[in-house]
Formats: C-alpha cells, structure tokens, sequence
C-alpha cells in the first residue's frame, strides 16, 4: 500500500501539486494519517536522489543599461576605492 501512496506523490509532486493538498486528499479518501507522512517522506527522498547534481554554482552578473541600452559604469566612492 505504501508504494502505491509514494508513486502518487511522486507523480503529482512533479505535475506541481503541494503536499498539502496531497495529503488532505489521501486522508479524505481513508489512508492512514502516519503512512500518508512515511510515503511523503520516502517520495521527497526518492526524487531528490533523482535529482541532477549541481557541479557548479551560478554566476550571476548584473549590468545597469542607460535608456539606449549602453552599460552604465559605476565608479566607487572615494573612500571605498581608498579603503576598500
């Protein structure tokens, strides 16, 4: 029974359904309040471990653009270009 539970959160977790919406479902229909939470758990598991590994971290560059697109540059103040 518990299987048949994971398969359904896993399916519908990945379709973007929230787990709590999940869960008052399955209690609804008459499952057990602790084997809907060990499957929820078990499903988290599961599809974290199917989950790509990030191998390296996003770089994030941000530009600021005057009105005809250009980058704008921004010179430190003073005191931070002597100071750092």
């Amino acid at each position: 029974m518990r299987r048949n539970i994971i398969d359904y959160f896993k399916k519908n977790l990945k379709k973007g359904y929230t787990p709590d919406s999940l869960k008052f479902a399955l209690i609804n229909q008459g499952y057990p309040r602790t084997e809907i939470l060990l499957a929820l758990d078990k499903a988290n598991q599961e599809l974290a471990a199917e989950a790509p590994i990030l191998k390296e971290k996003p770089r994030i560059i941000h530009e600021v653009l005057d009105e005809e697109d250009n980058p704008i540059v921004i010179k430190k103040p003073w005191w931070r270009r002597m100071f750092g």
